[in-house]
């Protein structure tokens, strides 16, 4: 439900300003109250409350330190009364179908075959409001998106100053390059005789271009590629903190009311429905929901094509803003595109093995690349435009790459055994962490929307890691219905998935990483990979052969 906003309430109306002298107003005059008498039920100024004084010697009145026991001022009191769906109407009764406040046109409307709708008058007594808890909450939460929002604005300072440092690498590797050509042309020149001399002239030209169109060709494309991607990104991460901020707001002027809204029973409660429901907005802006997923259908989709050798092997998949998806395919070292509708329509051919899959921006993804044969081990981009995948730039690793997630930028790495972090120009930032304990303790990772937790799934141990940011262990998950964890992916109200290959499940689990809240299991043979689709509102599994994957529609 949206609460609306009240930064659309000017701050003259926000509590302890909307208070204003009644015999002031009365003269046409505006002087703030320091002094409200429950006696005359009037507010008065410094200057008017000498002469109430005078006058009614026995009133007991209220100053500033007891505002809690003055009335809510009228705009507040329309505020919250007001309906957000048709403004012109007042909230009168609560749909327990939806959790939702309501008018009469709503109930008319909206919440017509709802099958339980009161009077908000009738619930005073027996819905506790608890506003004193939801202040805490209020201040909690209010802390946690300033920080997100902080975290947010040092990405895109970051992502630009990553994209400035690998140009200048670049340019200045040109120059060594052309420096390099020249001084061996010197060095070549020495002791030639005056046509020897002109035809080395026009061959170190020849060269000097060769360098400079390699230049072109080669690097400024890549630095292009890298540019969109940076912009793509920053785009993502102003509209996040343009959120942060609208919540801020928000949640900044409810606190404000929950501490000063005194005993008004119904005001109290329709405060505490907003207050809970505008916490839920934060908390999924901040990636902790907790809502567990409830399965309303499940289908299969065919994804194998023609020029298939084997079965499909699922190891990867990524949903489009559009609603189209791509499916990394490890047994036939492909991508496919698929529609909404689940149909290939375009792919393409890669030549390592592919391991694992992540978005990058809203049309390109990252292939982990792997094959200990050859040690290669690669990160691919692809993007897709008008149906139709492109290759881009290539990073080389030196350590394998099994699995990968992205956050604003920040590549995360899995080699086996250990958790790697990368600038998006292929820049080895860090080692996060590590286990050589035994093989494949480090094989795929997610991370969170907020990006300061990071999931591992530690295949043959069946445990789930979870990390900070600076790859500090927080928790470890085990359950018996998690057997070789593989895939992972965090949705982006934070709800965590892993695929449990072992044991034919795909768990959902809090985002804290020490809860269970749901398990699919219909259909789910092998599961290799996950993905949640805003879009549609489903889950689609990847899946070990069989050339099938599952989608599970979910509310």
């Amino acid at each position: 439900m949206a609460t609306g906003s009240l930064s659309l309430v000017p701050k003259r109306l926000r509590m302890v300003e909307d208070f204003s002298c009644t015999g002031c107003l009365e003269q046409n005059l505006t002087e703030s109250a320091d002094i409200y008498c429950e006696k005359c039920l009037r507010f008065y100024c410094k200057k008017c409350v000498i002469l109430h004084s005078q006058f009614f010697t026995k009133h007991m009145t209220c100053g500033r330190e007891d505002i809690k026991k003055w009335p809510v001022s009228k705009a507040v009191e329309d505020f919250l009364r007001k309906c957000e769906v048709h403004e012109d109407e007042t909230l009168t009764q609560f749909c327990h179908d939806h959790s939702q406040l309501c008018c009469s046109a709503c109930v008319g409307t909206i919440h017509s075959q709802c099958r339980e709708v009161t009077q908000i008058s009738e619930l005073t007594n027996s819905q506790p409001s608890d506003l004193e808890g939801l202040s805490v909450e209020l201040e909690t939460v209010l802390g946690d998106i300033k920080t997100l929002q902080i975290s947010q604005e040092a990405s895109i300072q970051s992502l630009q100053r990553t994209y400035n440092e690998h140009r200048e690498v670049m340019i200045e590797q040109m120059c060594g390059n052309l420096n390099t050509y020249i001084d061996k042309c010197d060095n070549n020149s020495v002791g030639t005789s005056g046509g020897n001399e002109q035809y080395l002239k026009k061959e170190m030209c020849r060269n000097v271009v060769s360098i400079l169109n390699e230049f072109d060709n080669i690097t400024a494309k890549e630095l292009n590629e890298m540019k969109d991607e940076v912009i793509s990104i920053k785009g993502s991460v102003t509209s996040s903190i343009h959120k942060c901020t609208s919540l801020h707001n928000d949640l900044s002027q409810f606190h404000e009311i929950v501490q000063k809204i005194g005993d008004h029973k119904q005001l109290c409660l329709i405060t505490s429905i907003k207050c809970k429901h505008i916490i839920q907005q934060a908390l999924t802006l901040l990636g902790k929901s907790g809502k567990a997923f409830n399965v309303k259908s499940n289908t299969e989709h065919n994804v194998r094509i023609p020029s298939d050798s084997g079965a499909c092997y699922i190891r990867g998949v990524c949903v489009l803003t559009d609603g189209q998806v791509l499916v990394a395919d490890g047994q036939n070292d492909k991508v496919k595109l698929l529609n909404q509708q689940y149909q290939v329509v375009s792919h393409c051919d890669l030549t390592v093995y592919v391991r694992d899959m992540c978005q990058i921006t809203p049309s390109e993804v990252a292939v982990a690349l792997d094959k200990n044969a050859g040690n290669t081990h690669n990160v691919q981009f692809i993007t897709v435009t008008q149906s139709q995948l492109t290759l881009g730039r290539k990073l080389e690793l030196q350590h394998g790459c099994t699995g990968i997630a992205c956050h604003q930028g920040e590549l995360f790495i899995c080699s086996k055994t250990a958790l790697y972090k990368y600038a998006l120009s292929g820049k080895q930032v860090c080692r996060l962490y590590e286990d050589r304990s035994s093989d494949y303790s480090v094989y795929k990772c997610a991370v969170s929307p907020t990006g300061d937790r990071l999931y591992i799934s530690s295949y043959k141990q069946h445990k789930l890691l979870i990390l900070a940011r600076d790859g500090t262990l927080l928790a470890t998950y085990t359950d018996p219905a998690l057997v070789l964890p593989y895939g992972l992916h965090v949705t982006p109200a934070g709800q965590v998935l892993v695929c449990g290959l072992g044991s034919a499940t795909v768990l959902q689990v809090g985002w804290e990483g020490q809860s269970k809240l749901a398990t699919l299991k219909d259909g789910v043979r092998s599961p290799l990979s996950v993905c949640y689709s805003s879009t549609t509102s489903s889950i689609i599994v990847g899946q070990w052969g069989g050339d099938n994957i599952l989608v599970f529609r979910v509310e």
